[in-house]
């Protein structure tokens, strides 16, 4: 299998993160898409409609934003920055931005939802598999685990951030509303939440399955800041991300609303639930890979 060496799974070519352009970013986005679908074809499943959708922000907070050592990963993350992902079936997005970053080989992404792989269609700590901090799936759960993550690390007097991903259906979990209600009362400001707002879950539209109404005022009641941002540009993800890291200084975590697309980089794809857990089929897959062109090819 070939490895593409300017994102390969090494300390020699993990360049900082600080390093990286937007041009640079938006090529590793790319290839990351690239990875989504070959990893879901190949095993004929998995979730490709999420995943392609929170690329950019996984891409930007790996390669750009985060203080973080893959080369010597360890549970406690101690002086690092630490992700969280509760929409644990995006786990083809999770695992390819942890490969491509230098936490395991690249390689093994052909291993995905496989028996015996550390790469299960859900993210699990029992293989070790580094970068994975917390086993999620069961969705509603990410919050309160980063909340706790977050404090432990004030109390550590760990002065890195704590990041987590949930998707917009999985609001509709209560758990979800008592971590936002405690993470802003008990002043955890090293905490950044996002939302994946697609308007999208696995039985229809959000809105018709269970409407969620204005999360904006809803977090903000909670007192919550909050900020909104185009998910799929990774230059005003950027750009929310610096003005939420300046917010913390208020004393509050910041939530972020991220307005994406399912299945954003494959037209057939964008836009529908239906494809948030269908895999391409060959045809479906060649066509995917043509709209997903990176300038140096690196498929494992």
């Amino acid at each position: 299998m070939s490895q593409d060496t300017s994102f390969a799974a090494s300390s020699e070519t993990h360049a900082p993160a600080a390093t990286k352009s937007v041009a640079e970013l938006k090529q590793i986005a790319a290839q990351v898409r690239r990875d989504i679908v070959r990893m879901v074809h190949a095993v004929n499943s998995g979730h490709p409609g999420g995943s392609l959708g929170c690329t950019d922000l996984l891409v930007a907070l790996y390669f750009k934003v985060m203080k973080h050592t893959p080369e010597s990963f360890d549970m406690d993350g101690i002086g690092q920055d630490l992700f969280f992902l509760s929409n644990g079936h995006i786990s083809p997005v999770f695992y390819s931005v942890l490969a491509r970053s230098g936490y395991f080989p690249v390689s093994e992404l052909a291993t995905f939802r496989k028996l015996n792989s550390r790469l299960q269609g859900h993210p699990a700590t029992h293989e070790h598999l580094p970068g994975i901090r917390v086993a999620s799936g069961s969705l509603g759960q990410g919050l309160s685990v980063a909340t706790g993550a977050a404090q432990a690390k004030k109390l550590n007097n760990d002065d890195r951030t704590v990041y987590v991903l949930m998707g917009d259906g999985e609001l509709q979990e209560g758990q979800v509303w008592e971590a936002a209600l405690y993470a802003p009362h008990h002043k955890v400001n090293n905490l950044i939440a996002f939302v994946d707002r697609n308007g999208q879950q696995i039985d229809g539209p959000t809105e018709k399955i269970g409407g969620l109404g204005d999360l904006c005022a809803k977090f903000e009641a909670f007192n919550w800041q909050v900020l909104e941002t185009d998910g799929n540009d990774i230059e005003k993800l950027l750009a929310s991300i610096e003005e939420a890291q300046g917010l913390l200084r208020n004393g509050r975590p910041v939530m972020v609303l991220m307005d994406t697309q399912m299945g954003f980089g494959v037209d057939f794809m964008m836009g529908s639930h239906k494809w948030h857990g269908v895999a391409p089929n060959d045809e479906q897959l060649e066509i995917a890979l043509q709209q997903l062109a990176v300038e140096k090819a690196g498929d494992y």
